[in-house]
């Protein structure tokens, strides 16, 4: 994440033994809340590489070294889920991985100024330079994004980036919670912060997998295929704590499930499989894999996407609920994908009374009633000057 040069607070502290980070953690757990960064490499890796963590409160800043020889983070676990401080991230996801896979919890209360921001209206997943420009008036300063932060030791310079980040997150927090409190909408934060605080956001399913692949085909046999080759290098990945790509490329997924090898030279044709590969322990699981969804009845095949809904949805009308849903989103300062996605769109085109975010709390106020009330025919869309209005029917 980008960082300023110019923070407007102390000197960042250099943490790198366990009492220092005990000592920090005990002051920081009398604070109201703490804004927290990290920076980590995940380019060799399949789980990120915790390099550094950066703290800030009222009246303190700190930059942990994670790599410091000897450290034990656990004190930052404690604080983490100390409920009486609000842990307060930007675009915490990536973040919030990290310590979901050291302390098995996610840091809580949690705060992500992403979220807020979108719901007092500054767009959907605002870059976080324009919002500390836009509530702070900070400048943000990319000089370091691309550092090593795994070379040891820190630079200076590194330290005053990755402590920056922090301090001006402390403004943006302070701002956007005022202005949410301010219009009443801190609920509608606390609202996404819950899908955020559940671990299991943070873990991949590796039967799911396959899906992201977006395979065009109906073919079921090859879905299960697929399924299970994905499934396999996911597992494989991260017992070898090595990036899915590295040990096989999607294409090489995707070519595997279509040709369904039976054996070591059929793998060791397909695009991107080594014969060395083929050949190895791998090779030879993977062929069990393959093997075993080859085996699968029918009725326990996945089925494509676009086949498990049924009808589709009319284009025309689901073009006009994105229509209405920017409209209301536009009249109440809230970016639309907080309201509803696409996949609520095209159900709320396609079913009477479909069960989903968007007709219920705040987003059926100021959306679901009135996308209801348009599929009724009580009102219609029209055009005011430069803007979308509703006309009563």
């Amino acid at each position: 994440m980008p960082k300023s040069s110019k923070p407007d607070f102390p000197a960042p502290v250099l943490i790198t033994t366990t009492d220092a980070l005990a000592a920090l953690c005990g002051r920081l757990a009398a604070e109201r809340f703490v804004t927290v960064d990290t920076e980590f490499m995940r380019e060799r890796t399949y789980w990120p590489e915790l390099c550094v963590v950066q703290l800030a409160s009222d009246t303190e800043v700190a930059v942990v070294d994670a790599m410091a020889p000897g450290i034990d983070l656990a004190a930052l676990g404690v604080l983490f889920a100390d409920t009486a401080v609000e842990k307060v991230f930007h675009a915490c996801r990536q973040d919030i991985e990290i310590f979901v896979q050291l302390f098995g919890a996610v840091p809580t209360p949690l705060f992500d100024t992403q979220v807020a921001a979108m719901v007092a209206g500054f767009g959907d997943q605002v870059g976080y330079d324009s919002l500390v420009a836009a509530t702070t008036g900070g400048h943000i300063d990319k000089a370091h994004r691309f550092s090593d932060w795994a070379a040891r030791p820190l630079s200076p310079a590194q330290i005053t980036y990755a402590a920056a980040d922090v301090t001006h997150l402390r403004g943006v927090y302070s701002k956007l919670r005022a202005r949410l409190e301010k219009d009443n909408r801190l609920d509608w934060v606390s609202e996404e912060m819950a899908i955020l605080a559940n671990p299991a956001t943070y873990i991949a399913d590796p039967e799911q997998i396959w899906e992201r692949l977006r395979p065009r085909t109906n073919n079921r046999r090859m879905l299960g295929i697929l399924r299970a080759v994905a499934a396999w290098r996911e597992r494989e990945a991260q017992r070898s704590n090595i990036p899915r790509g590295r040990m096989l490329k999607d294409e090489s997924l995707l070519e595997i499930a279509a040709t369904a090898p039976d054996n070591l030279d059929a793998l060791a044709r397909c695009r991107g499989v080594t014969r060395g590969f083929a050949d190895g322990r791998m090779g030879q699981s993977l062929l069990a894999a393959i093997a075993e969804a080859k085996s699968l009845p029918e009725a326990d095949l996945p089925i494509a996407q676009s086949h498990r809904d049924g009808p589709r949805p009319s284009p025309a009308l689901v073009s006009l609920l994105k229509v209405l849903l920017a409209a209301k989103c536009e009249q109440h300062h809230v970016a639309a994908k907080l309201v509803a996605g696409s996949d609520d769109i095209d159900r709320l085109a396609l079913e009477d009374a479909p069960d989903i975010p968007a007709m219920h709390g705040w987003r059926h106020d100021i959306f679901g009633a009135d996308a209801q009330a348009l599929k009724d025919g009580k009102i219609a869309l029209g055009v005011d000057g430069k803007r979308i209005k509703l006309i009563k029917s």
